[in-house]
C-alpha cells in the first residue's frame, strides 16, 4: 500500500514528495475562496519546480495539520503556502516557514495508524478562515459524501499543482476490511476513513497526503494512504479525526 505522499517506499500512494504521477484524480478546478483553509507543504527537497510535498489544513493561525508520514524531515526544511490555487502564480497567497513539527506519539510507519501531525508556522496567519475539527465519530457513516481537496498528480484528469476538488462517498468501514491487503497493512474502523469509487472514478493521490477531507464544514479526515490512485476495486483511505480530536486540540490551542 502506498502514503499519499511525495517518495516513499509502499505500495499505497497519496503524497510523495517529488513523484510525476497523479492529483485528485477526477476532481474538478476549485478556488481558494471555498477552500481557505486548504494550504500546500513545500519542502526543500522536492524535485518540482514548485516544490510541493504534500497537503495541509489551517486549523489555527499558526497551527497546520498534515500527515505524519509527510513530516519526517528537519522543520526548516519546510514551507507553507495559503492562497495560491495555481503553484506556478507566485503573485498570490501567504506563505510562511516552519519552526516546529508533533508527530502524533502513536503513529505507526508499520499500520499507519494515528497518521497526524501539527506544524508550527514561524508567521500566522492572521485574517484566514480556519477549519474546525470533527469530533463526532457519527460523522464516519456509509452514505456521507464528504469532498477531498489537494494539489496532487492527477493522472492527466486535470493541470498539475493546481487545486482540485473531489466527492468521494465514505463506502464504510466494511468495504475496505474487506479488500484484500488493506487490514493487513493497517486499516481499522476506529481509525480511518473508507471513502471513493470502487469503479475508479476519482482519488487523493501523490501530493495530496495530509490535505483535507470536508463535510459539513468541518475536518472529518485527512489524505492518509491507498492502493495507486482510483484504481477500481481500491478507495482511499484517510485518517479520521474525530478519535483523535482531544489530542488534535491539545496541539493547536
Amino acid at each position: 500500500m502506498v502514503k499519499r505522499m511525495v517518495a516513499l517506499i509502499a505500495v499505497l500512494v497519496l503524497c510523495t514528495a517529488g513523484t510525476t504521477e497523479p492529483m485528485v484524480v477526477g476532481g474538478t478546478l476549485a478556488s481558494v475562496s471555498e477552500a481557505p483553509w486548504a494550504v500546500v507543504l513545500t519542502n526543500k527537497d522536492a524535485v518540482r519546480d514548485s516544490k510541493r510535498w504534500c497537503g495541509g489544513v489551517l486549523v489555527a493561525p499558526n497551527k497546520v495539520l498534515t500527515a505524519a508520514h509527510c513530516a519526517g524531515r528537519s522543520a526548516s526544511s519546510y514551507g507553507v503556502i495559503q492562497g495560491r490555487a495555481d503553484l506556478a502564480d507566485h503573485s498570490l497567497g501567504k506563505f510562511s516557514a516552519v519552526s516546529k513539527i508533533w508527530v502524533h506519539p502513536a503513529y505507526s510507519t508499520t499500520t499507519n495508524r494515528n497518521d497526524f501531525a501539527v506544524l508550527t508556522l514561524t508567521k500566522p496567519m492572521t485574517g484566514v478562515p480556519l477549519l474546525r475539527l470533527e469530533t463526532s465519530p457519527r460523522a464516519d457513516r456509509r452514505g456521507a459524501v464528504p469532498t477531498v481537496y489537494g494539489w496532487g498528480d492527477t493522472n492527466g484528469t486535470g493541470p498539475e499543482d493546481t487545486l482540485q476538488k473531489l466527492a468521494v462517498p465514505d463506502l464504510g468501514d466494511a468495504t475496505c476490511l474487506g479488500i484484500k491487503g488493506y487490514a493487513e497493512n493497517g486499516y481499522t474502523a476506529a481509525a480511518n476513513i473508507c471513502a471513493g469509487y470502487l469503479d475508479g472514478t476519482g482519488d487523493a493521490c501523490q501530493g495530496d497526503s495530509g490535505g483535507p477531507l470536508v463535510m459539513n464544514g468541518r475536518l472529518l479526515g485527512i489524505v492518509s494512504w491507498g492502493r495507486g490512485c482510483a484504481e477500481p476495486q481500491y478507495p482511499g483511505v484517510y485518517a479520521e479525526i474525530a478519535p483523535v480530536a482531544k489530542t488534535l486540540l491539545e496541539q493547536v490551542r
